[in-house]
């Protein structure tokens, strides 16, 4: 488990790390059942404990959208939970927002049957494109190197091969990947046999950095993709952190994303298989 933190502002502070493992080791299972019941996600604070039943949902976890843009790592496995632990709340604003992912394949199902199936039959493919890091006018703050972890070309190259992608390198210094082709859902073991919306679809088509288009070339048609982005919009339930607030989510069955906030905003992440 690799512990990171989404901080707008505010101290830091190092937990009793130990105490925490051997608490999770001693109730694994029951926190498992929790989680698993209902494909969704387990919600623990300093005052109640309280489980969420199918109509919590959340965001993208597969690798990653952010309500409020902010990019995730590149990952080579799709982590099977993330825990969110409060330690500084937000004055105003930075709700975390969750959506059962099977509801948004269920209701673009039952919208667009013809264009779901078309898709995933065919597949997804994602272009993003990724400055230098020498590229002082990017306002991503964020380029390839740091993306991939190395300043060698040949490296990256390796490294993107390994997560499954293609690079085109650009005059600029910077580069594209292309990733897929990527199924618009998919079914996980032990969840019910429920068609998971599991993509980055809405986060990634027709941006200025990123497209995404069927993996054949076709392009997808924005009305489609802003429709998606309604519906998990309207499936979203605003949870408001407080101190002490633990989230264990599910990442295969549910999405999850951040609202923007007021500083200062301390809340840690941890991914897990």
């Amino acid at each position: 488990m690799e512990a990171t933190s989404e901080q707008d502002g505010g101290g830091s502070g190092a937990g009793d790390y130990e105490a925490l493992m051997a608490a999770l080791m001693a109730n694994r299972q029951l926190l498992e059942a929790k989680v698993g019941i209902n494909n969704a996600m387990f919600a623990a604070s300093d005052m109640a404990t309280s489980q969420l039943g199918d109509s919590f949902v959340v965001g993208e976890c597969q690798g990653q959208k952010t309500i409020d843009g902010k990019q995730m790592p590149l990952i080579k496995e799709f982590p099977g939970k993330v825990i969110l632990f409060c330690e500084v709340p937000p004055p105003e604003g930075g709700e975390t927002p969750f959506v059962p992912s099977f509801r948004v394949t269920e209701r673009a199902l039952e919208e667009f049957p013809e264009m779901v199936e078309e898709l995933d039959a065919k597949g997804l493919r994602y272009t993003f494109t990724a400055p230098s890091n020498n590229n002082t006018g990017s306002m991503r703050g964020r380029g390839w190197e740091d993306a991939f972890g190395t300043s060698d070309k040949s490296e990256a190259e390796t490294r993107a091969k390994a997560l499954g992608m293609g690079v085109e390198w650009l005059e600029d210094g910077g580069v594209k990947t292309i990733l897929g082709p990527r199924t618009l859902t998919r079914v996980f073991p032990g969840r019910k046999g429920r068609r998971m919306w599991f993509n980055t679809l809405v986060g990634m088509h027709g941006k200025d950095l990123s497209s995404a288009t069927a993996a054949d070339g076709t392009e997808i048609p924005a009305s489609f993709v802003q429709r998606c982005e309604e519906i998990i919009e309207e499936e979203s339930i605003q949870f408001r952190w407080r101190k002490g607030d633990i989230l264990i989510l599910d990442n295969l069955a549910t999405l999850h994303g951040r609202r923007p906030s007021l500083p200062p905003r301390r809340v840690l992440v941890a991914t897990c298989k």
